[in-house]
């Protein structure tokens, strides 16, 4: 079950997360991935001893670069920039995440490289563009997608200090948007005959994250406002406490469909004839009040009591808020492919699935992450071989 990207060759030069991650989504689907290393590594091998984990391996970085073959490369050299270039010329796709001008400096920018390879899809992730004042400026997905792209301050309640981001956020999300850039590219290769540069930014990644606020207000001249659970509008959608401190969203997007089986789960029927809350301005209007009222009756029963009541009404659209530790015990997370066990050797390591199926093509990863130039010699051979034919 090699998937459909069987064949492709890509050559990667990623660090961290963002452009691994991209190189790590084409492997999973069944591409050849040629990660090239420097000799100190790919910084993010370090991960597992930055978080302080007390393992012998970067989970993180297994999860980007399983799959790949390394390489290690010196590109301060002659030797390495003429290593490096040849495999390229011998790739279908050329992924990265370096800045551009260190691109320029090594002869591995899109320029350099299409005028003897044009066949070649190049693949480039920056923090903020390719052109503008901030286009060669360093950038992680904390800082280009989660602080200037908005997502910091469209989380923050009034008062409060900005929430952190969880670790890769914007660099998976930008990884599978390059990665889907990639195989348009291919295909229109294959139509036309041309590779082409594609490209995506952490910046962007992180607007688009929240184009719903930005193209309304753009549309309107109106931010929609930041909302807080004891005054939401339509407390329909909210998320509430149960007597276990476990916590819930209702989602009652459609007010008119989604509000009498609130009102039947919570055996408040009453509430449909109740001036305060007919319909949806009324219930904004008096949102704090009736939200009050909801915390008090939830907080009456286990989360596994309310699912019970839950179940019984089609209509009402919920979720629980879960953990780490929930969402590898959800049976659902595991039916509907969340898992994935990875070949190591004569066993199997289980790691987190990129998140698409193929069911023509099915995918199945191949390897866990190389050790650091653990197919030099042998990606090294397969260059002298085919400069022999």
């Amino acid at each position: 079950m090699a998937g459909p990207m069987e064949g492709i060759t890509v050559v990667e030069l990623g660090v961290w997360v963002a452009g691994p991650a991209t190189g790590g989504i084409l492997a999973d689907w069944g591409a050849d991935v040629v990660k090239i290393e420097p000799p100190t590594g790919d910084p993010a091998r370090m991960f597992g001893r930055m978080l302080g984990l007390d393992v012998d391996v970067s989970p993180p970085f297994e999860m980007d670069n399983r799959s790949k073959r390394s390489v290690v490369v010196d590109l301060t050299t002659d030797d390495g920039r003429r290593t490096a270039l040849e495999l390229t010329s011998r790739a279908d796709v050329f992924v990265t995440n370096v800045r551009p001008g260190a691109l320029r400096r090594l002869g591995l920018d899109y320029e350099s490289l299409a005028a003897d390879h044009p066949r070649l899809v190049y693949g480039l992730i920056t923090g903020y563009g390719e052109s503008g004042p901030d286009a060669d400026r360093a950038a992680y997905d904390v800082a280009a997608f989660w602080a200037r792209g908005g997502l910091a301050h469209l989380l923050t309640r009034p008062g409060q200090t900005p929430p952190f981001q969880r670790g890769g956020m914007g660099d998976h999300s930008a990884g599978m948007t390059l990665a889907a850039a990639v195989c348009a590219a291919l295909v229109s290769r294959g139509r036309t005959g041309n590779g082409q540069l594609v490209s995506t930014s952490l910046y962007r990644q992180g607007a688009y994250t929240v184009s719903f606020d930005l193209n309304t207000y753009l549309m309107s001249g109106q931010p929609i406002a930041i909302g807080q659970r004891e005054t939401m509008f339509n407390p329909c959608m909210n998320n509430y406490a149960t007597a276990d401190r476990r916590r819930f969203w209702i989602v009652g997007l459609e007010v008119d469909r989604h509000w009498p089986p609130l009102c039947r789960a919570v055996d408040r029927t009453d509430w449909l004839d109740d001036p305060r809350f007919t319909d949806a301005r009324s219930r904004a209007v008096n949102a704090v009040e009736l939200i009050a009222e909801l915390d008090q009756i939830f907080a009456t029963k286990t989360l596994d009591e309310w699912a019970q009541i839950f179940a019984g009404e089609p209509d009402f659209f919920w979720s629980p808020v879960n953990t780490i530790e929930d969402v590898i015990a959800d049976e659902q997370f595991h039916a509907a492919g969340g898992m994935v066990d990875v070949p190591d050797g004569r066993a199997a390591v289980p790691m987190v699935a990129t998140p698409a199926d193929f069911h023509g093509t099915p995918w199945s990863p191949r390897s866990c992450a190389p050790k650091l130039g653990q197919h030099t010699d042998e990606v090294l051979a397969e260059l002298e071989a085919q400069r022999g034919d």
